[in-house]
């Protein structure tokens, strides 16, 4: 094996002009549409292979495949995000202004995805007629955080690494819930992985501090080097993980581990041996 030839492969990949608009937009655009292929890949297998994605109602399909679709980019964002924190020199040098080809790549497709995000809740809310002002206000910060970057070409990536990385949980949130829907929650593999996810909850807390210690510990670089609308928004949403999302869902996850309960539709009887009562509050008998 070449080493320099995989290399230089490898930047190859990477290598676009990211000053130019076009550039830019054509990757967000990539992110949206392999993320929308993902989605649409989700449910083509899921409807070959599965008897209980079938019987789901349109709603719960709709949320399966988006719970792959965010399990894949938590794959990727895991990647990225450990690359920056851990093994590129460049971030740990400067942890504001520093970019890198691949973080360019990564986080305009991240933004791409992120729209997608966007798009399926507001078309879920119109089609299903649901209005979730929690849901659509995190979506948009999300989106907005990385929007920022497509906007402002100066803006440095090691911030927007970490909030990729906040995405550790996801793969196995896909999992727990997808194993809860078939009526797998009362087997080792769900309660391992559902343990997993926890402690994922608890890293993401960890992760937050340390994404406010660099800011902190940077505070006039960072704002200048974002700009006053995106920092207003990046730190919107840094303030609402913190505060609210990481605590309240490392929460609802422990307590899911003990009562194995579908919260995001509680109006459905589960199949997985749970009571059948409908307000998500009895839980299965040998656990409350």
């Amino acid at each position: 094996m070449n080493l320099g030839n995989d290399e230089a492969a490898s930047r190859s990949i990477f290598a676009w002009d990211y000053v130019l608009w076009e550039v830019r937009l054509k990757l967000v655009a990539a992110g949206f549409f392999i993320y929308l292929g993902i989605f649409l890949l989700s449910h083509y297998l899921s409807s070959w292979m599965s008897t209980v994605y079938r019987s789901l109602p349109p709603k719960e399909k709709v949320f399966w495949n988006l719970a792959a679709t965010r399990g894949v980019f938590g794959i990727q964002s895991c990647v990225a995000g450990l690359w920056a924190l851990l093994l590129d020199p460049v971030f740990q040098a400067d942890k504001v202004y520093s970019q890198q080809e691949w973080s360019w790549f990564n986080c305009l497709i991240a933004s791409g995805f992120f729209l997608l995000e966007n798009v399926a809740v507001h078309v879920s809310n119109i089609v299903f007629r649901t209005f979730d002002l929690f849901l659509v206000v995190h979506h948009f910060l999300a989106f907005g955080g990385f929007f920022g970057l497509v906007t402002n070409i100066k803006s440095g990536h090691y911030i927007p690494l970490m909030g990729m990385l906040l995405e550790m949980s996801t793969p196995f949130t896909c999992i727990s819930w997808m194993l809860l829907k078939v009526g797998w929650a009362n087997t080792l593999f769900w309660k391992v992985n559902q343990f997993v996810m926890i402690h994922m909850f608890h890293c993401r807390m960890i992760l937050t501090y340390h994404m406010w210690w660099v800011s902190i510990s940077n505070w006039s670089a960072v704002v200048e080097n974002l700009g006053l609308l995106h920092f207003v928004v990046v730190f919107t949403g840094l303030s609402s993980v913190t505060v609210i999302l990481n605590p309240y869902w490392t929460y609802k996850k422990t307590q899911q581990l003990v009562c194995p309960v579908d919260w995001n539709f509680t109006n459905r009887t589960m199949k997985n041996g749970s009571s059948k009562k409908l307000n998500g509050e009895t839980c299965q008998k040998k656990g409350l």
